[in-house]
């Protein structure tokens, strides 16, 4: 029995090619974890639970595939597939331990898995954690396969398994929104551009559009994850398959698409998907533009509820905390606030997988560590963020429809439903005076008898003035253009 391993002892001694190395007797990780702990003390941060399943997953179907094909014996594979199983049920996930910041292409987190599985499989064969005689991590568990090809299909299967949930999230706010939308359809306010007063439009049109707004970004999402359905399995080292069995990358993808209900299949070109990472980098910009849609709609809600006595004070947010330590009273918008700031780290996780992915060299790109932490970490961001906005800040949204209807009844951008009739440059006039002395659109047209009351009313109906038309074409020919340079029409000047 050799030092550092009898019963009680507290650590035992594993050789690599490197030399030896004591590993706590209780790991079930080895050697070559052993030096990624000592190399790596970065962060203090692992990658996620999620992706050791999903790596775990890909480990089982490959040693059910090595089974299948006469290549791993059925003992030794029976072990591995239980051992990989129990992971996968989210047994022994404080064994994986590697920084996230590793050694390139993720040979850290790959052994890191084989030797828990080669441990845990050995010792359920009766056999002592560390004798490698019995399962080698790297003859039995990483059999026909590489860390480069491995890793990258663990973090396409990680994504894939997380998407669900983040469209969950996305589309509970859509629905949310578009409740709204259907609440305060009725709601007239005034809409702005360049921040400024601009022409009518209903609060729910407002609403709906945020509504569509996030149902596009989850659809581009979902568009962009289609890519990662083909798999690197089977490529190896550098694509082209060497150590693995010609028939495994199809077997494999077929074992994983049965197991998940995922449509996955082998890349149609293993040398082009170990070199390039550009599957990655298309999904994570979309997680990118969707977190830039949603900060959008989180700015407009904090304008729109700001106040409540300086500010717009269209709509009023749920209250869900106390918003100032010295201001009593005071809240503030934090679900937004909240929002906000997970979509700027969002950009930032993008802008780091844009660097990694184009950083490939030659037959691989080294930086899959970073890029699968930082689209994951995205991913789980987005999909709880999302969630909590939607049911703490969406759901709860009240109109003030009195002051959004009195800003639109004072707003001289009323005038522009006008132009038709008047054209552009007396319109342009109207909003100037309206300005000036306070009156509204609807005084100053009545004042210098460009319409009667009736025909105000129906030129200046809401309802009207925020859907598709043109004033005096169709229904609206109640109301008469002026008489060449001169006053209003007869029919005006009886009204």
């Amino acid at each position: 029995m050799k030092r550092g391993q009898g019963r009680g002892a507290r650590v035992r001694i594993e050789r690599d090619t490197l030399g030896s190395l004591p590993v706590p007797a209780g790991a079930y990780y080895g050697i070559q974890t052993r030096r990624a702990l000592l190399n790596f003390p970065i962060s203090g941060r692992h990658l996620p639970a999620l992706f050791i399943r999903a790596y775990a997953r890909v480990k089982l179907a490959a040693a059910t595939v090595n089974m299948s094909l006469g290549l791993l014996d059925r003992r030794r594979g029976a072990a591995i597939r239980r051992a990989a199983s129990e992971i996968l049920a989210g047994r022994h996930l404080d064994q994986f331990v590697v920084d996230i910041y590793q050694a390139g292409a993720g040979t850290s987190q790959n052994m890191n898995l084989n030797e828990v599985i080669a441990n845990r499989a050995i010792e359920l064969l009766g056999g002592r954690r560390g004798d490698y005689s019995v399962i080698h991590p790297n003859d039995h568990v990483n059999m026909s396969q590489s860390t480069n090809d491995t890793f990258p299909s663990a973090m396409r299967l990680a994504i894939l398994l997380a998407l669900p949930g983040l469209r969950r999230s996305l589309l509970g706010c859509e629905a949310a929104l578009r409740l709204l939308a259907r609440r305060f359809r009725r709601t007239v306010k005034t809409a702005r551009t360049h921040l400024q007063d601009a022409v009518p439009i209903m609060l729910g049109q407002e609403l709906g559009a945020y509504a569509s707004i996030v149902g596009r970004a989850t659809l581009r999402v979902e568009e962009a994850a289609a890519p990662l359905h083909r798999l690197n399995m089977g490529a190896t080292a550098a694509g082209t398959g060497l150590n693995a069995h010609p028939r495994f990358a199809s077997l494999l993808a077929r074992r994983l698409s049965r197991e998940t209900g995922l449509r996955l299949r082998p890349a149609e070109d293993l040398v082009e998907v170990a070199m390039s990472s550009a599957d990655f980098a298309l999904f994570s910009s979309a997680l990118r533009n969707l977190a830039l849609d949603l900060g959008k709609i989180a700015n407009d809600l904090r304008l729109l509820a700001s106040g409540p006595t300086a500010g717009l004070a269209e709509i009023a947010l749920p209250a869900v905390q106390p918003g100032s330590s010295i201001m009593p009273g005071k809240v503030n918008p934090v679900m937004c606030e909240m929002l906000n700031m997970v979509c700027f780290q969002v950009v930032g996780c993008d802008q780091t997988v844009a660097w990694a992915s184009g950083a490939g060299q030659l037959e691989l790109n080294v930086m899959m560590p970073v890029m699968a932490h930082n689209v994951l970490e995205a991913m789980s961001l987005l999909e709880a963020a999302v969630t909590m906005f939607t049911r703490q800040c969406v759901a709860g949204i009240r109109a003030d429809a009195e002051r959004c209807r009195h800003y639109f009844e004072r707003s001289p951008s009323l005038a522009t439903a006008l132009t038709p009739l008047i054209g552009y440059a007396r319109a342009a006039e109207l909003a100037k005076r309206s300005l000036e002395t306070g009156k509204t659109i609807v005084d100053l047209a009545l004042e210098e008898r460009l319409l009667d009351r009736r025909a105000a009313r129906r030129a200046l109906d809401p309802v009207r003035l925020t859907r598709p038309g043109i004033l005096g074409a169709g229904p609206a020919r109640r109301l008469r253009p002026r008489r060449g340079r001169g006053g209003p029409s007869a029919r005006s000047r009886r009204g």
